[in-house]
């Protein structure tokens, strides 16, 4: 869903060095520009290295387009000009590329840069960033270069989680729902590691090497399989877009994007007192060209001035009306000068951008609430809904949605918003990259967490081993018995430093090891400068010092060095307080959700695919323990294995008493899982073991370009983009399958199942080195 090279080049591109130069005119510095038409920052938080993260991220690098390959060089050309202080002109240095460079060359280098970890892309990149003085041969050397296999990771480090959704805990017993899209749930969705960089590749840890100290699967309990068919080898999430999510709400529908019209009702609703000229009408076309190259930065001045040539408060109400329905992320004010009057508009910014809306005209015969699909590429819901919030001038929180979905996935879902016409949503699709919005309509509730069926998932697994004949009988046993309901390894974190065990110490109530935990020093992938604070903490003590080291106080770590530092050492548990709920409550969710991955091995190992006395199974909500004869009659896909917690039973076989070993073994009574802080309390939950996808397909695939997509996505589509078209003698194989599961799965485990492979980012990062190399 590439956008165009003047507006990707608007949101990569801070601003040009040498611009004062050659026009003569006195410019804003970079650092009084917006970045990104929000955040101002100081330039000296951004270093070479932690710039081209953030145009790789914002890129994307879905396609390799030649106006891509472009901007980027563009912005690391400007990115090592601006940290010097001099430089060529971006311009000229453009003009370098396409004279001297081979643009069909630059495409091999930073094409390949797709399916790389931010550590090896920075390695490669760090020679053609490292000098200003000859910056033009570099970037024609760049251009020339050919590209260097590295290793591919299945997913990344998430150091500093915000905004996290996780599960919160009953006060009776449930039946277990974390409302996640049955893949990675959203505090552990992959997210690029930012580590310390190197001058050359000889120097460079590989992410390999950095995520040796991750966990794998039997750290977490996942130790069995239902099927006994021959596992084969495999890449999962080659590409964000060989995973595909579609929202089953709940009526059933798998939701898709397939229309980006405005409903009829809008248009007809506009009141009598409002409907006199039309809001396309009172600009001209030469006032929209303006408005719209400010609104994508491709303008020197910072705001438009529109004189109101009739001067009536009803004309200057529409002219603010039609700018910021027209215009997202565009705020306007009225000014006089010279005794005429102008409509000024401007970027909105900082915390303007989040003060509460405006209050518009409201049909009472409307739904409060404007539904609409959100379709989204490499971006996580919550990071979604923030760039929406931002540009609509509204807090995050008048959204609503059923579930949170992948991050490193092409995901579509429902979310609902509080009196925002469909127009102003519409309108968002000139301006937002990898995010569409469309399917408008208007409804009076809005959206609850986990009121959806479930999701249905289309994955791609690259480079399979197994023949047609192996992969026929993996998918017909997923089909016909399933998985094993496991938690899949993103509960659980990717660093050297677990999240059950920080849960485990809260449980306990020894806080000074969850402290220890979450700041002490840590080998693996991780942020220099949460090395650096991690350092300091290690060597100080100091939670303001330690502070200091952070550019970005909202994560985990600043947080609870802010209560540190504002309650004292003394008093860690209202210190951890300033950690948002849903991230305190991760870890003890993680610490559960290992023990259950335990005692379903277990119970797995005991007793195979059969209900028997003393399991339990699920009457409403209610758990009931088996009888020799009532386990005649039940199938393995209705028992249930409880989650620990004060306020569930437990099965009456040797199995349910290990439990209790279990976590005696932690320092914990099964007994009193109540806490002296009323969160942290657990009242437990009650799980399927064994899950049977439904609608399961599945079909080898052969191609010869590793980079191309093997999904026709909702996108595509819309925009009549032809479906992929594989070479039947190609030299790569894939398997494509697709099936549905209900909320609180991970399809990652079912994937497992198929494979028969370690999914742990560590196991699949050395899979993806051997290949690649």
């Amino acid at each position: 869903m590439g956008p165009s090279h003047d507006l990707l080049s608007g949101y990569l591109r801070q601003q040009k060095p040498g611009d004062e130069e050659v026009g003569g005119e006195e410019e804003p510095s970079w650092k009084d520009k917006p970045q990104h038409g929000m955040y101002h920052r100081q330039i000296e938080e951004v270093a070479d290295t932690e710039k081209s993260y953030q145009w790789l991220e914002k890129a994307g690098l879905k396609e390799s387009t030649e106006a891509l390959i472009i901007t980027a060089q563009e912005q690391a050309l400007s990115t090592s000009s601006i940290e010097a202080g001099t430089g060529p002109k971006v311009q000229a240095g453009r003009s370098a590329c396409l004279k001297r460079g081979s643009i069909k060359k630059s495409l091999q280098v930073f094409g390949s840069c797709e399916t790389r970890s931010v550590s090896q892309i920075h390695i490669c990149l760090q020679p053609y960033l490292s000098s200003t003085n000859n910056a033009n041969v570099n970037l024609a050397l760049m251009a020339e270069a050919e590209p260097v296999p590295v290793s591919v990771q299945l997913g990344e480090k998430r150091s500093c989680p915000e905004d996290e959704e996780e599960d919160t805990p009953s006060k009776k017993p449930k039946v277990e729902s974390d409302h996640k899209n049955g893949g990675p749930p959203h505090q552990d969705e992959e997210e690029e590691p930012e580590g310390e960089t190197n001058d050359g590749e000889e120097d460079g840890e590989t992410f390999a090497d950095m995520m040796k100290h991750g966990l794998t699967e039997l750290d977490v309990g996942i130790l069995k399989y239902v099927s006994d068919h021959e596992g084969f080898s495999g890449i999962l999430k080659e590409r964000y877009s060989d995973f595909v999510v579609n929202e089953i709400n709940k009526e059933g529908k798998i939701l898709h994007l397939d229309d980006l019209s405005i409903p009829a009702e809008a248009a007809e609703e506009v009141p009598e007192a409002q409907s006199q000229p039309e809001e396309s009408d009172v600009l001209t076309e030469e006032q929209k060209k303006q408005l719209g190259e400010l609104q994508h930065f491709k303008n020197k001045e910072d705001n438009v001035s529109i004189e109101v040539m009739d001067d009536t408060k009803e004309k200057r109400t529409l002219l603010h009306k039609a700018i910021k329905t027209q215009f997202a992320g565009l705020e306007t004010k009225t000014e006089e000068k010279e005794g005429r009057k102008f409509i000024v508009a401007y970027h909105a910014a900082g915390k303007k951008a989040l003060a509460a809306p405006r209050k518009h005209f409201w049909p009472k015969n409307r739904g409060s609430f404007c539904h609409f699909v959100l379709y989204k590429e490499n971006k996580d819901t919550m990071d979604a809904i923030n760039v929406l919030s931002k540009f609509l001038r509204l807090r995050p929180n008048m959204f609503s949605y059923m579930g949170t979905k992948d991050k490193r996935a092409i995901t579509v879902q429902e979310i609902a918003v509080l009196k925002i016409t469909a127009e102003r949503l519409a309108h968002l699709n000139k301006c937002l990259i990898n995010l569409k919005l469309g399917n408008f309509c208007y409804k009076n509730h809005p959206l609850k967490l986990g009121e959806l069926q479930g999701n249905h998932f289309t994955v791609v697994i690259r480079n399979i081993s197994g023949t047609d004949e192996q992969v026929a009988q993996a998918m017909t046993s997923l089909r016909q018995t399933g998985f094993i309901n496991y938690y899949g390894m993103q509960r659980f974190g990717t660093t050297a430093v677990p999240t059950q065990q920080v849960g485990r110490a809260i449980l306990k109530d020894n806080w000074k090891e969850v402290v220890d935990l979450i700041l002490k020093p840590r080998p693996g992938a991780e942020k220099e400068f949460l090395v650096r604070c991690r350092e300091e903490w290690a060597k100080t003590q100091d939670p303001e010092a330690a502070l200091k080291k952070l550019p970005n106080k909202r994560c985990v770590e600043g947080q609870l060095l802010r209560g540190l530092s504002m309650y004292g050492k003394k008093n860690i548990v209202t210190a951890f307080g300033l950690i948002p709920r849903n991230n305190r409550l991760m870890y003890i969710h993680s610490y559960q959700s290992v023990v259950w991955n335990t005692m379903v091995s277990r119970r797995i190992e005991a007793f195979g695919l059969k209900a028997v006395e003393g399991d339990l199974v699920l009457k409403g909500t209610t758990a009931h323990v088996l009888s020799a004869e009532e386990a005649e009659s039940r199938s393995i896909h209705d028992i249930v294995m409880p989650l620990p917690g004060f306020d569930v039973i437990y099965p009456s076989h040797h199995v349910g008493k290990g439990y209790r070993e279990l976590l005696s073994a932690d320092g914990l009574d099964i007994d009193n899982m109540r806490h002296k802080v009323k969160d942290y309390s657990l009242a437990g939950a009650y799980r399927r073991i064994i899950i049977r996808p439904s609608d399961v397909s599945w079909e080898v695939i052969k191609y010869d370009d590793p980079r191309i997509s093997l999904v026709h996505s909702d996108f595509e589509k819309l925009e009549n983009k032809p479906a992929p078209v594989f070479n039947k003698e190609g030299k790569y194989r894939a398997l494509r399958m697709e099936f549905s599961l209900p909320p609180s799965t991970y399809a990652t485990m079912a994937i497992r199942e198929v494979l028969k492979l370690d999914t742990s980012i560590k196991k699949q990062t050395q899979l993806n080195t051997t290949w690649f190399n």
